[in-house]
């Protein structure tokens, strides 16, 4: 099984209405090299600026960018290519990346590479230091910019760090 930190930004609150425009991963690994990164054009003619804003990206932009299919098939591609086995979605917030991605791998090819369910950087932290008033955000070493692989990285680098001071058993 394969680890893969996943972020997305996207122009509104939720898959269909509105859009992801940009998806990025990180295999969770010592080294964290294996990256994806892909830009996707709107599905939808709404949006919603302040949330457009956090990417960092203006709606012409984002206008100009690949038709979505290509890139979730890219993404697909990606993952069978760098996961032993079935690949294990995590995310900070998954009940947002996790509704972007599963939508769209689901509407544009059919199934979801990852299966089924998600895990929760911030949760499985809660659960290692016992305290539902912890935050794992201080381990990230690489600054969290809302570019999906540099955000993807950070919270990679959270969970590796959960794997060696905290003792979070799995294997990389």
């Amino acid at each position: 099984m394969t680890w893969v930190m996943v972020d997305v930004e996207a122009d509104g609150p939720i898959p269909g209405d509105y859009s992801m425009v940009c998806l990025g991963a990180v295999i969770v690994e010592p080294g964290l090299e294996r990256t994806f990164y892909a830009r996707l054009r709107p599905i939808s003619a709404q949006w919603v600026p302040e949330a457009l804003a956090v990417s960092g990206f203006t709606r012409e932009q984002t206008l100009a960018f690949p038709e979505p299919e290509p890139g979730m098939r890219a993404f697909a591609e990606w993952l069978r290519a760098e996961s032993k086995g079935q690949p294990r979605f995590v995310s900070d917030n998954n009940g947002f990346d996790w509704s972007f991605v599963n939508w769209y791998f689901h509407h544009f090819m059919g199934d979801n590479p990852f299966g089924f369910s998600s895990t929760n950087l911030g949760s499985l932290y809660k659960g290692m230091v016992k305290s539902v008033f912890e935050n794992f955000k201080h381990l990230r070493k690489t600054r969290h910019t809302h570019h999906p692989v540099d955000d993807a990285r950070g919270n990679a680098e959270a969970m590796l760090d959960m794997g060696e001071r905290l003792g979070l058993k799995v294997k990389w």
